[in-house]
Order: C-alpha cells, then structure tokens, then sequence
C-alpha cells in the first residue's frame, strides 16, 4: 500500500509554502509521495478575475515541485470532479492499493464547514491540518473543529495514520513559511508569462504527437 498526501488547491500560483508544507507533511506522515490537484476551479472562488488558466497553473506547480516526491496532477479535471468529496470518493474507489490522507492549511480549515460533505470527507480519510501563520485562533474556532475536536490524534503518532479509525485528524506544526499567492500576484500581476511559453511548447508537443 503507497501511502500518499493529497494537498489541493488552484495553486495561482503554486510557491514555496506549498513545497515547504508538501515536504515537512512527506516526512511528518512518512508519505511515499504527495500529490497536488490542481483544482480546474474552485466553487468557493467562482466570478474571481485573477485565475490563471490551468495549463498556467499546472506549469507552475511543475516547477515548484522539481526534484520532490511531489506529483503534479489535473486528476481532478479528467475525472470530471468539482468538489473534494466527490474527487476523494473516485480517488479511493481507483486507487485501491493506495491509502489517502488529505493535506489542507489551517486557513481551509476555518471555513472547512463552507465544503461540499465536509463530514463525508473526514469519514473517507485522514486529515493533516497544517499550521499557518495567523490562522491558528481561526481554525480552532472553526465551526468544523467543534465536530472534529473528538477526533484529533497526537502529532507525535503522525505516522500511525494508516492504523486510524476515521474520522481522524492531527494537526502539524512547521517551521512557519507565510508565502502567499495573494501577494505573489500583487507583486507581479504579470507573472503568468514565465509559463506561457513552456504552455505553448507543451501544445505545440501533443499536437505534433497526435498527427
């Protein structure tokens, strides 16, 4: 059984904190591998003007994740999934020698109980929260937390996760690392550009294979 996290997100794009947050969790949770879906599109983020297209974004997580035991995925898009409940349902019913525990910062947690079977989702895996600079008070607030507190097991017995009954939840403490998507993009509102050429030699590649 491949033990994998599974961190989602728009990745808008993807940064630092993501592989910093990726690598601490491979090694807190004694993970084979994490995998990052790369939301087609978030419903909580709908009418927004600043997402990037996905092959952008899939482009910038490539790179963020070079030479990491990180695999960058669309999984969500070819299975034709929109909510997370959904794309773990069909993650777990494929991916049958796989063991799946899902990877979210303290700042999804706080509005974790916005989420499409948010219950559901902590019956069908484990779930690592992962502290966040300035978001701790929130997600212990949350009103996800007052269900989920009767749940949360130690972070010194991290790597048992597999063993866990569900619904299960731990939450991890790293070295703090406040990059931010929101501030990378009013830094450089052009940032797209550093991928749109390796987006078009990836068409440009598939078209010429497919003839």
């Amino acid at each position: 059984m491949r033990r994998i996290g599974l961190l989602g997100g728009s990745f808008n794009p993807a940064h630092q904190g993501h592989r910093a947050i990726s690598m601490a969790a491979h090694t807190a949770l004694d993970l084979d591998e994490v995998w990052w879906l790369v939301s087609p599109g978030n419903p909580l983020k709908e009418g927004r003007t600043d997402m990037a297209p996905l092959g952008v974004r899939l482009a910038s997580a490539r790179r963020m994740a070079r030479a990491a035991p990180i695999r960058v995925t669309d999984i969500e898009c070819r299975l034709g999934t929109r909510y997370t409940v959904d794309t773990i349902d069909k993650l777990t019913r494929l991916y049958t020698r796989h063991q799946f525990i899902w990877l979210m910062g303290a700042d999804n947690l706080a509005q974790f109980h916005q989420w499409r079977g948010w219950r559901r989702i902590a019956h069908r895996v484990p779930i690592a929260v992962i502290a966040r600079p300035g978001y701790d008070g929130a997600a212990r607030a949350a009103p996800a937390m007052g269900w989920l507190r009767r749940f949360v097991h130690p972070a010194y017995q991290a790597r048992q996760w597999t063993r866990w009954s569900l619904p299960a939840l731990v939450l991890l403490r790293f070295r703090p690392d406040d990059t931010s998507a929101t501030r990378l993009r009013a830094a450089d509102p052009a940032w797209q550009r550093h991928f749109l050429s390796h987006l078009g030699d990836t068409l440009v590649r598939k078209g010429e294979s497919s003839t």
